[in-house]
């Protein structure tokens, strides 16, 4: 039998790009730390094989924010694929985020794995929720895909995190979602943005994942907003045609003086 290498995935997520290039987030130019993110990406280039880029790509939901997003990803030359975020303009996004490398599918195969991309945004809401539609969909599409091994990537995190603040804007409907999934062995991973934060849960035979932010951290298990000092970061991921996954975090030398005293955002 031919040997089939892992597929190589890095996900960006929570980049609050804004229109101005000078705007900051919390003392955070956050145009400035996502450059320095993709320096990085550009260094370990050969070895990915797509970009996941999971919500909160704009911090105001303007044309001109994801206009600069699709200029500095395309510049990567790698296949890019997106969801929403509760910050992010869905249909601003549709508009834009199609050109040359940057693919606004959210269902798709590469290499043995199936991907699916979940919009769990409600409108004027930081919350997450996922529509009846979209889970009939997803469960369509687990359905009609077969039995390769399947991530499925959403914004909010369908688990608490011990983080009274955010637990309150997590996906507001979990069992509805995990009844989908426990239908189909065939999801291995799910991915989520929105926490600014590392985070691995194992809810029976599939691994869910939170990522750091390519701009500002929160502090773990705090029970009110809090700004954490470390640094942007990004995940990497290999998936091996088994359905078996390895996963690490990686974070870039990037340090601004942040406003450690605000109480949100």
């Amino acid at each position: 039998m031919n040997y089939i290498p892992p597929l190589s995935i890095a996900q960006v997520t929570d980049i609050h790009l804004f229109a101005s290039e000078n705007h900051q987030l919390l003392g955070m130019p956050t145009i400035e730390s996502f450059k320095v993110v993709l320096e990085r990406l550009q260094e370990l280039k050969s070895e990915i094989d797509l970009l996941l880029l999971t919500g909160d790509l704009s911090g105001d939901g303007t044309s001109e924010s994801y206009e600069h997003l699709q200029n500095l990803v395309n510049q990567l030359a790698i296949p890019t694929y997106w969801l929403p975020g509760n910050h992010d303009c869905a249909i601003a996004m549709n508009e834009i985020l199609n050109l040359k490398m940057i693919s606004r599918r959210k269902s798709f195969q590469r290499g043995n794995w199936n991907f699916i991309l979940l919009n769990s945004t409600v409108p004027e809401c930081v919350h997450g929720h996922l529509s009846f539609n979209t889970l009939s969909w997803l469960e369509s599409e687990l359905t009609k895909l077969g039995d390769k091994p399947t991530l499925i990537a959403l914004h909010h995190p369908p688990f608490l995190i011990n983080s009274v603040w955010l637990d309150s804007s997590s996906l507001q409907n979990p069992e509805e979602f995990f009844a989908v999934i426990d239908r189909h062995p065939q999801v291995k991973l799910v991915l989520c943005g929105h926490i600014h934060q590392q985070f691995q849960h194992q809810r029976r035979n599939v691994g869910y994942l939170g990522t750091p932010s390519t701009c500002i951290q929160f502090r773990s298990n705090s029970p009110t907003f809090a700004i954490d000092e470390k640094a942007p970061g990004f995940r990497l991921l290999k998936l091996y045609p088994s359905g078996v996954w390895e996963t690490s975090v990686e974070r870039v030398p990037y340090f601004h003086p942040l406003e450690l005293a605000a109480t949100g955002y």
